[in-house]
């Protein structure tokens, strides 16, 4: 395991010095240091018990019960994906056997039409694995996704819709999260040679740029459409505190998903737009020192209001590509003082609790009450992933 703890280290040397500021956690005896704290977690991924129906997703930090999902679940695909980018990480050939194993569930979610989210639950899995291994099978099973992702796509609207359910709230609703599933897209139209599914997501992205924005730059949530007419209905969420708030995770999802659509087309506006909404999250006056957000910024009980992991780690790996493309050291400093501060006993998960992920403190679905301050599945996958970015720096 020597690869993971230097690397953490090398992105973990200030977290020490940060543990100070939150007060999270902050009262721990006998403290490892940064590296061995991750390692300790990183193993306990081998531990978990394979199984189709149990996918691990979240835990609740009081009772620990991890809560475990089918591979319809949006959040399926996350765990193989922990373990293939573990597995980069180290090479440590333990993780690439697991994952193997966890990948093969999500197989079938290639066509499940009844879902936007083929995507989390295709590409995080089978398009991770793809990095490792060169297998056309692996392809197949992506470019399935990415049929079958299109059926849910309107030209008179311009976007994929998202949600099937609440019909009497929504007629076409259409949310900032799928930007995350372009890239199962665009990485179908480079495997197969069929523009169609590129296409798809460029007038996709188009439809979010236009609609999706407020005048700061920040986002709303869902954007519901007319589909007769294809106009625009109502700007609204159903994640963050209200319809005008600054839901956390949603920013993440902006600024991740329009700096990968530039990753794919050059589309100067694209870029233009993950710059803007960067900087509106990364000025924002509610944002904590350490730079962990709350989970909604206009959440008005802050400073008393749960953090969100997630939001951070999506916003980090999304701003170490960023300044891939500008160069602009702001990029790289914030995203280095979010991966430094979760990097420390303020949010890696105690080593006494035995479960498959690394973090706690993470915000699922606040109005709901669902998975609130708790380690979830995909603030893991996206720290991963902000590793292998800031190592390939």
């Amino acid at each position: 395991m020597k690869n993971v703890s230097f690397i953490s280290l090398v992105l973990g040397f200030a977290s020490l010095a940060t543990a100070c500021k939150s007060g999270i956690n902050s009262q721990t005896k006998n403290p490892l240091s940064v590296n061995n704290l991750l390692d300790t977690r990183y193993k306990m991924l081998l531990d978990y018990p394979v199984d189709s129906m149990s996918m691990p997703r979240s835990m609740n930090i009081k009772t620990n019960e991890i809560r475990k999902v089918p591979s319809k679940d949006w959040t399926s695909g996350f765990f193989a994906g922990n373990l293939w980018q573990l597995y980069r990480l180290t090479g440590d050939s333990k993780f690439k056997e697991q994952a193997e194993k966890w990948t093969a569930f999500s197989r079938k979610e290639s066509y499940n039409k009844n879902s936007h989210d083929i995507g989390f639950k295709v590409f995080c899995s089978f398009g991770e694995a793809l990095k490792v291994e060169n297998k056309k099978e692996y392809e197949a099973v992506i470019i399935k996704g990415a049929e079958t992702l299109c059926k849910r796509f309107d030209p008179k609207v311009g976007s994929i819709r998202s949600w099937d359910f609440n019909k009497e709230i929504w007629d076409y609703p259409v949310i900032i999260d799928n930007m995350m599933n372009l890239e199962l897209l665009f990485e179908a139209s480079k495997l197969s040679g069929n523009p169609k599914y590129r296409n798809t997501a460029i007038q996709h992205a188009n439809t979010t740029l236009k609609n999706q924005f407020r005048e700061d730059n920040s986002c709303y949530h869902v954007i519901d459409y007319d589909p007769v007419s294809g106009k625009v209905r109502k700007k609204t969420t159903l994640q963050g505190y209200n319809d005008d708030s600054v839901w956390a995770r949603g920013q993440a999802w902006a600024v991740y998903g329009f700096t990968m659509a530039y990753r794919y087309t050059k589309d100067e506006a694209f870029i233009k737009q993950a710059e803007a909404t960067a900087l509106f999250f990364m000025a924002n006056k509610n944002l904590p020192e350490d730079g962990i957000p709350y989970w909604d910024l206009k959440d008005p009980s802050i400073p008393n209001s749960a953090r969100d992991v997630s939001a951070a780690m999506v916003m980090a790996s999304a701003l170490y590509e960023l300044y891939g493309y500008t160069k602009k050291d702001n990029y790289l400093a914030f995203a280095d003082k979010m991966m430094n501060s979760v990097q420390s006993k303020n949010y890696i998960l105690d080593s006494n609790i035995k479960a498959p992920f690394l973090f706690d403190h993470s915000t699922g679905n606040w109005p709901k009450q669902d998975e609130i301050d708790e380690p979830i599945i995909y603030a893991d996958y996206y720290f991963l992933e902000a590793l292998l970015r800031k190592k390939a720096l």
